[in-house]
């Protein structure tokens, strides 16, 4: 397929909600999250959301083994979620930086529930219900977030705890992340 352009913060197609995908298993389904997958890859990102590349559809991807935007997060499952659902299994939220290939360049500390369930759709139409915790609930809660129309530096509550990358954590990739 191809890599695609990924939006950047101040373009008002991300700040529309996503609508729902009616259809699964499709060509066109198969051939967005494709996209998706090479442009995350091209990007070294930790997830995507379709909004990114300008698609105003309820499709996200993430997962990775090992990304070196994150270096000490563990591994999390590659994952095609499909009209998302996430549900706090605990009141409890915790803050870690976050970066986002829409807001290159630039890291933030956000709030995230610590442990949730996710539901939804794989492309094919295959159901997915998952209960997570730490880093990878946070992936979630970042990528579905694309979904609302939602940025990360909108959830930061102390914005002394935002800036460059390359300021906050020398030597470490200062293009962003996600």
């Amino acid at each position: 397929m191809s890599v695609c352009d990924i939006l950047k913060m101040g373009d008002p197609r991300l700040l529309r909600q996503a609508q729902a995908v009616e259809r699964f298993d499709t060509p066109e389904l198969h051939a967005l999250v494709q996209d998706l997958r090479d442009t995350m890859a091209a990007a070294n990102g930790a997830g995507l959301a379709a909004p990114q590349i300008g698609v105003d559809i309820q499709v996200v991807i993430f997962g990775f083994a090992i990304n070196t935007r994150y270096p000490d997060a563990p591994p999390v499952p590659e994952t095609v979620l499909i009209n998302p659902v996430l549900t706090p299994l605990a009141e409890e939220q915790s803050e870690d930086w976050e970066g986002c290939l829409s807001v290159p360049g630039l890291r933030g500390m956000v709030p995230r529930w610590t442990h949730l369930r996710y539901e939804g759709y794989d492309q094919f139409g295959n159901r997915i219900s998952r209960d997570v915790d730490g880093f990878h609930a946070r992936v979630v809660q970042h990528e579905c977030d694309h979904l609302a129309g939602i940025l990360y530096p909108m959830r930061i509550k102390d914005f002394a705890k935002f800036g460059y990358t390359d300021i906050l954590f020398p030597g470490l990739d200062a293009d962003g992340d996600d």
